[in-house]
């Protein structure tokens, strides 16, 4: 007669988590298999999705919702919203504090409280919903202050937006020409009161396609953006084409064009694209001598007489550039052009020193 070997409970529960686990391990596979290139994303992509959070050391705090799975005990295992007091809870456990950890060590820390109760227990814990992150981000950027990361989904990727410290850059409005992508400090204050700084270069991963250093950032932390010194010099249409860069940048196009006034352009835009953007030159105007005026560092305006008959040039745009298309009969054309910007001096904050 043959006998049979009936396991204790113990050991039909390992059984039963490692049965659990193998399918888990098998369906992660066919997943893999059949998953396409897309999956691969850029490590220079601002919104990162919520399963990369543990990646970039999100940690969880106030308001954040996370989904806890103890595999086979469907009685601890669901949704739960970190309370105000950074603590879940959870039957007979009670309470158990996760504000301060990543999804891996809340994981870890409620594996050790459940040891006592359950057999082997095997839990994960995913981050299903963000709270808000407030961030200062200052130094040279378009809008230098205060930033929220609020749970709002990207209408494409259908994904949270992550607070990283690339879109973090990004709400600011982007960094301006002569900012040093190299030395970006992140400042933070730990619970116990210390100060942690660091700095990041981002100029790498723009330069050469390198990682991006994205980290990610928590509630009350500081970014400053340094300003190249004046010995420093970088590629700033290659800046300019990055993601950093703003949208557009607003410049003044004055005299003969068909639409003068406030323009908005490509932050790599050269003089006779903004021109273009004005509506053209007219008829009447001097294009062998076009002024492109700007304001320095040092709050001195500096003026430089551009040919522009061909309409090219190699000059690149910034925020707050004048650009003055004289006429054909103008006997002096920076005499022309300080009688016309003497009024806008002003209006723009222009000092009248030419």
């Amino acid at each position: 007669m043959t006998s049979f070997v009936i396991p204790n409970l113990k050991t039909f529960n390992r059984l039963r988590i490692a049965l659990i686990c193998c399918s888990i391990i098998q369906i992660s596979i066919g997943s893999l298999l059949q998953s396409t290139p897309a999956l691969a994303q850029s490590a220079a992509e601002a919104s990162l999705s919520l399963e990369s959070a543990a990646q970039h050391g999100y940690v969880l705090g106030e308001g954040d919702q996370v989904q806890i799975t103890v595999f086979g005990y469907e009685e601890y295992t669901g949704t739960q919203v970190i309370l105000p007091d950074g603590t879940i809870s959870l039957p007979v456990v009670g309470t158990i504090r996760a504000a301060g950890l990543t999804s891996a060590q809340f994981a870890q820390t409620l594996q050790q409280k459940l040891q006592p109760f359950l057999i082997d227990p095997v839990v994960t814990v995913s981050l299903t919903e963000l709270r808000p992150v407030r961030v200062n981000v200052a130094g040279a950027v378009q809008r230098p202050g205060p930033i929220s990361f609020y749970n709002q989904t990207n209408e494409t990727e259908k994904s949270p937006e992550m607070p990283v410290i690339a879109a973090a850059l990004i709400k600011a409005g982007g960094v301006s020409q002569d900012a040093d992508m190299r030395q970006i400090t992140l400042r933070r204050t730990l619970t116990n009161g210390e100060v942690y700084e660091t700095t990041v270069n981002l100029w790498d991963a723009i330069a050469n396609g390198s990682v991006l250093e994205n980290f990610a950032l928590q509630d009350g932390d500081s970014i400053f953006v340094p300003r190249l010194a004046n010995a420093d010099t970088i590629d700033r249409r290659l800046l300019a084409r990055s993601q950093f860069a703003p949208e557009t940048v607003r410049v003044r196009v004055v005299g003969e064009v068909k639409q003068p006034g406030e323009v908005e352009v490509p932050p790599d835009s050269s003089i006779s694209s903004a021109v273009a953007i004005a509506g053209g030159p007219t008829v009447d105007a001097r294009l062998s001598q076009v002024v492109h005026v700007r304001m320095n560092e040092s709050g001195e305006v500096d003026r430089q007489v551009v040919d522009l008959r061909n309409l090219t040039d190699t000059y690149q745009i910034q925020t707050g550039d004048v650009v003055i298309v004289p006429k054909k009969d103008i006997a002096s054309v920076l005499d022309f052009a300080t009688r016309l910007l003497n009024p806008l001096t002003l209006l723009l904050g222009i000092p009248g020193r030419f």
